[in-house]
């Protein structure tokens, strides 16, 4: 939850929709970038974030391109048949995810939080819940994945939950 006396506010509310550049060759540079893109823009103090999928035994690949790794944008079937197809039958599953969140204050002040989810691809989807990679991803210490959880199961273990929760932590001991 946010600390009292901080109000929050969305890209609607500073009249901002046009599309914000996300073209760094990292998560954590995406988040900065995104950031500082409204920061610039508007001089208040914001959080952008970006996330994306590392699988070890590709490179960590997707990585930064995991919303748009088989070449369109936010298309979670292709995403998905392309990463099952280049890990074919690879015995290191192993993955992780990870979000940065960026937080620029008052002062232009840029801190980062970094929330991690490791775990492994499975060969098969399993799971209606969730988006993205959720039905190949199996966390670690569960025998499900991401997409056969309820919202609140995997908001407990994930990785934005872990970013967002240090944020939040760190936003409290700001506050006087």
């Amino acid at each position: 939850m946010m600390p009292s006396g901080i109000e929050l506010l969305g890209l609607d509310d500073l009249n901002l929709h046009e599309e914000i550049p996300e073209t760094a060759r990292t998560i954590e540079g995406n988040s900065l970038m995104k950031t500082q893109y409204v920061f610039d823009k508007h001089g208040v103090a914001c959080f952008g974030d970006d996330t994306g999928l590392e699988v070890e035994a590709l490179n960590n690949e997707p990585g930064v391109f995991s919303a748009r790794y088989a070449g369109t944008e936010n298309d979670s079937n292709a995403n998905m048949n392309k990463l099952l197809k280049n890990l074919g039958d690879k015995p290191n599953r192993s993955a992780r995810f990870k979000t940065v969140i960026t937080y620029i204050n008052e002062n232009g002040k840029v801190k980062q939080f970094t929330g991690i989810a490791n775990g492994e691809i499975t060969k098969s989807r399993a799971g209606a819940e969730g988006f993205g990679y959720d039905p190949i991803f199996q966390p670690e210490g569960h025998n499900i994945t991401f997409a056969e959880m309820t919202a609140e199961e995997k908001n407990a273990i994930s990785h934005r939950g872990k970013a967002f929760q240090q944020f939040i932590d760190y936003l409290n001991s700001q506050v006087i």
